[in-house]
């Protein structure tokens, strides 16, 4: 016969194991992730995922690889629709539409704060996820800005590496001037239909097309009319090689027509693989305009990781990337030797793989500069309708090659703008 006493511990001990299943099972499910590109995040994605897997073998991953417009759609309708269970437990969401997410479904998204420790991310990333002070996603790739140029063609026209440092764009222009005098080189290629060139600029002085508050910001950006200004300075010195499109603007330099890029890190595999000009480019940080709050630190792209608050994984999930992506320095050496991938975490910039010389850039440590700029790429709010006013924006891009006032562009940008955002 068991006693009352024994009883009640074996009830306790019955109730301990109940406890014990119910905590592992809850986080031996499943985890659903939505991204884009097989080479790049859908790799990186399986490497995180395996990386989980060896020290939780109960936690498998379905990592589904989605065409980006297919991601934002299926996103969007399961969103709007309501219909949540049509939704996966991670998304991967450029930063660019990161609050239109958040601010047009709240509560969509689990809140990371209490979770993750995000001093040790680049701020901007962490403020282009932030609503009402709290921070919703995990920073993943940053598409910190650089200049890359020519060597050779730059000391033909009697230029150094060190003449390529703290430059003005006033001064590229000058130097592009000499560089086709000397060399019969463009200076850069540059498509007129695309705004990215636009946004690299603004953001390097701390704007965007909205204020700090969200709201659209145009006619009195100082930021964005300098930006213009030096798009349209550049069409008029015709230092550039017109580009219709992507393939179009990447052949400019991978063709060697010109001697200079300014873009994001991402594009750092495109230009290694010519190999025939390995130890012809060098990387510079990129010029800065003429306004207050300027600098040479930039972005163009990135996305982030986040989970939806109605995921049944949701606990596994936010393990899982706290645990990887917001401490395992080890995981992005590999993806940045493996992928060319520049994470945000910036204790990633300390391990091995960013110290190192490259040998197609003369030796520069090319990584540890760009992990160096990202730490100062000012932080801007994208708002809402980034890729709505980015449509004004290159409606408008051709009249600077035909020297329209850059007010008045600017006009018509903010009235096609205020158009499409209501």
């Amino acid at each position: 016969m068991y006693s009352k006493t024994n009883l009640s511990r074996i009830a306790a001990g019955a109730l301990a194991a109940a406890s014990l299943l119910a905590s592992t099972a809850a986080f031996a499910g499943e985890v659903t992730v939505w991204c884009w590109d097989p080479n790049f995040n859908v790799a990186i994605m399986k490497e995180a995922a395996a990386r989980y897997s060896a020290k939780h073998p109960e936690t498998t991953f379905n990592i589904v690889d989605f065409a980006k417009a297919d991601v934002e759609q299926k996103l969007q309708t399961a969103l709007s629709s309501g219909t949540t269970d049509a939704l996966p437990d991670i998304v991967l969401i450029e930063d660019y539409g990161a609050q239109k997410y958040l601010q047009s479904f709240p509560g969509a998204f689990a809140e990371l704060s209490s979770k993750v420790d995000f001093s040790g991310f680049a701020p901007y990333k962490v403020q282009l996820m932030t609503m009402d002070g709290a921070v919703y996603g995990m920073p993943f790739d940053s598409g910190v800005t650089g200049l890359y140029y020519r060597k050779d063609y730059l000391e033909q026209a009697g230029f150094k590496p060190e003449d390529m440092q703290d430059l003005t764009w006033d001064r590229f222009i000058e130097i592009g001037k000499q560089v086709e005098a000397k060399t019969g080189k463009k200076m850069l290629g540059l498509d007129v239909n695309d705004a990215g060139f636009i946004r690299i600029l603004m953001q390097s002085a701390g704007g965007w097309y909205f204020d700090k508050d969200g709201n659209l910001s145009i006619q009195k950006n100082a930021a964005l009319k300098a930006a213009l200004e030096t798009e349209q300075k550049i069409l008029q010195a015709n230092i550039h090689k017109p580009a219709a499109g992507w393939t179009e603007w990447v052949a400019t330099f991978t063709s060697g027509d010109v001697a200079t890029v300014t873009t994001g890190v991402w594009i750092t595999g495109t230009v290694k693989a010519q190999a025939d000009q390995s130890g012809k480019w060098g990387v510079a940080p990129i010029p800065k305009l003429n306004v207050e709050g300027a600098s040479h630190a930039s972005n163009l792209g990135g996305s982030s990781w986040y989970v939806t608050a109605s995921s049944a994984e949701k606990d596994e999930a936010i393990d899982f990337l706290n645990e990887v992506y917001a401490k395992d320095v080890d995981f992005y050496q590999k993806i940045l030797t493996e992928r060319g991938a520049v994470g945000s975490l910036m204790a990633a910039r300390n391990g091995p793989a960013y110290s190192e010389a490259d040998p197609f850039f003369g030796g520069e440590k090319v990584w540890q500069n760009f992990s160096d700029w990202l730490a100062k790429v000012p932080a801007v709010n994208y708002g809402v309708f980034t890729n709505e006013v980015d449509t004004a924006v290159t409606a408008h891009l051709p009249s600077l090659g035909q020297g329209a006032p850059i007010d008045d562009v600017l006009k018509a940008v903010d009235s096609q703008a205020q158009g499409q955002i209501q």
